[in-house]
């Protein structure tokens, strides 16, 4: 009979936890944590730990926040790949020195000219629903950077103590500055520069301001876990069919794989990429990332249409065992629907990254990814996520089954709702303990 009773209070308080959520917004979120002062530090990276600060070189401003500390490790959420993780093996030795709940995941972007805005709503998506906590390295025009920090700090608490950032002016070590600025889109080819300029960090994931998260960061943060002792850095093909791929039919230049890859959205391990030497056709020794960037631009530039991209598919062409390749749907682009659905892993797991290029979360071309950008960045931070997020974006979705990209709406849909699931569970049910007998 007491079994019974206790039963039927869990199922109660249950119950009332499930009304208080949605009635009161999210309600349930954690109280504010005790906010850094003098005397408090953020915990280290194990780049930090090793003995050094991030991004030293070219730090024009610096805001910090304290970050949540989550003891909990993300789940294998993703493919097959994130399925199999096993036990650390010595090829992540550059991010094993610490795993814990101290853990900070490093985000960077480069945003140049229009991009303020939706280098926010890129941030915002990846801190709506990463676990870990997150330190943002943000390349940005002198102009830009006053307004980021303003953007940055009225985020509220509890969400904006989930990360820490640091802003840097656009540099270039080696070159022309004015000429890798124009590569491609306005400084894009910063990126290029990160190994060399954030020299005491481990490993980050760079990616596009149009990319936005659909998926904890953690997810795609747990491949560095399969990475092999070779493998230094991790992109998604650039197409899934050959015969209408970009680099299969029109490349004048080598590239990696069949159909190349696309760097919008890359995990790079910085320790390997600094102590490798890089095969080439140039010269038979091997250079390192700082001194083959500038040659390989010389001997290429008039080769290349896609900037950068095209100088890191030449590297990887000479060097693939250095790359991983992850699936389509962790860089889910026009490009996989716009020409019939050609991403197998979104149609199966949903998008996990959501890659709006080719400008279509500004114009009505592609309505299904407009749909989603349009949802996150109007969304009313702390207000209740089913509510004020998922609910109208599957509404708004309604619009766009009758265009190419929205015909599958459980593409986009699919892993929104699940992450959003997993948040709940997290905000609320956890919070439900059995009363004490």
């Amino acid at each position: 009979m007491r079994i019974h009773c206790r039963v039927a209070v869990v199922a109660l308080c249950f119950g009332l936890f499930l009304l208080l959520y949605f009635l009161g917004g999210n309600a349930a979120d954690e109280p504010p944590l005790k906010q850094a002062g003098k005397g408090d530090s953020a915990p280290l990276t194990s780049a930090e730990r090793a003995g050094g600060s991030p991004g030293e070189p070219g730090d024009a401003h610096q805001g910090s926040r304290p970050v949540r500390g989550d003891a909990r490790r993300s789940g294998s959420r993703g493919g097959d790949a994130l399925a199999r993780l096993g036990p650390k093996s010595e090829a992540g030795h550059a991010l094993s020195k610490s795993r814990g709940s101290d853990e900070v995941m490093h985000l960077a972007v480069v945003a140049c000219g229009n991009r303020l805005d939706e280098t926010l709503t890129m941030v915002k998506s990846a801190l709506l629903f990463s676990v870990k906590k997150i330190k943002l390295h943000i390349f940005a025009e002198q102009e830009l950077s006053t307004h980021f920090e303003k953007g940055l700090n009225q985020w509220p608490r509890p969400f904006s103590s989930k990360f820490q950032y640091r802003l840097y002016p656009i540099t270039f070590s080696v070159g022309n500055a004015e000429e890798w600025k124009k590569l491609f889109k306005p400084c894009a080819a910063q990126r290029l520069f990160l190994p060399v300029i954030l020299k005491d960090v481990d490993a980050l994931l760079y990616v596009d301001t149009d990319v936005l998260f659909l998926r904890p960061m953690d997810d795609i943060w747990s491949f560095f876990k399969v990475f092999n002792s070779t493998q230094l850095a991790a992109m998604a093909p650039e197409h899934e069919i050959p015969k209408i791929g970009w680099y299969s039919r029109f490349a004048r230049h080598p590239f990696f794989g069949v159909t190349g890859v696309n760097s919008g959205v890359m995990l790079m391990n910085l320790t390997r990429i600094r102590g490798t030497l890089f095969k080439n056709s140039m010269i038979a020794t091997g250079l390192s990332w700082e001194d083959l960037l500038h040659p390989l631009y010389q001997k290429y530039k008039n080769h290349i249409t896609w900037g950068d991209q095209d100088l890191l598919n030449i590297i990887f062409h000479y060097n693939p065992e250095s790359l991983y390749t992850f699936p389509c749907q962790w860089n889910y682009r026009p490009d996989h629907c716009m020409y019939g659905s050609n991403c197998r892993g979104a149609e199966e797991e949903g998008v996990s990254i959501l890659h709006g290029n080719r400008g279509v979360y500004h114009d009505d071309k592609q309505p299904a990814f407009k749909v989603v950008y349009d949802a996150i960045h109007d969304y009313p931070l702390e207000e209740n996520l089913f509510q004020s997020l998922f609910f109208p974006l599957q509404t708004k979705f309604l619009d766009t089954v009758n265009t190419l990209c929205g015909r599958i709406p459980q593409v986009f849909l699919k892993q929104v709702e699940k992450t959003m699931r997993t948040v709940y569970e997290r905000k609320v049910i956890r919070h439900v303990k059995a009363p004490p007998e």
